[in-house]
């Protein structure tokens, strides 16, 4: 029997022409997943100012330009584009944008949606649940809860024990295996 297509992640900007990008060359931005990251504080620590957020120009400098658009704009990587829909090796899947721990690949199913599919986050800490009204739907948005990069959707319709699936881009993620 034919697997059925699911359909509900968003198509991106209309004539965006998304395609799936290189792997873009180099480790994820250690100095930028320091500054996301929430840190232990010691009471010598405490008086020191929070880290800012980097910039736009800093953001399009660290991320390839397809990765710019999800990650920060909320675009959507064409279906089955993807360099992890088909990726089924044993690791981590990391925020491109931070380094975060996002997913693990225990956790990683083929839902025939045409993205990478996930029954739920490496933590709940590690990503942050947003409404989204976009496109003329209500959907829930996914972002990093480090870095608040768009990393896809989340809908109710995937496998036990959640019941859940975050459907994500392959361009906000990163692959370390373990």
């Amino acid at each position: 029997m034919p697997r059925r297509r699911r359909s509900g992640h968003g198509q991106g900007k209309e004539g965006s022409g998304y395609t799936a990008a290189p792997r873009y060359p180099g480790p994820v931005n250690e100095a930028l997943a320091n500054q996301t990251a929430t840190p232990q504080t010691t009471a010598d620590q405490a008086a020191d100012p929070p880290v800012p957020a980097p910039s736009d120009e800093q953001w399009r400098a660290r991320l390839g330009p397809d990765q710019y658009q999800v990650l920060r704009h909320g675009a959507t990587e064409p279906p089955w584009s993807g360099r992890y829909v088909h990726h089924h090796e044993d690791g981590t899947y990391r925020c491109v944008g931070c380094g975060a721990v996002l997913f693990s690949s225990s956790n990683k199913f083929d839902s025939g949606s045409g993205w990478p599919s996930f029954y739920e986050p490496a933590t709940a800490e590690a990503v942050e649940l947003r409404t989204d009204k976009s496109h003329g739907m209500v959907r829930t948005e996914v972002v990093c809860r480090a870095c608040g990069g768009h990393l896809g959707h989340v809908f109710d319709d995937g496998p036990a024990p959640t019941g859940q699936r975050y459907c994500i881009n392959s361009l906000s993620l990163d692959f370390a295996d373990d």
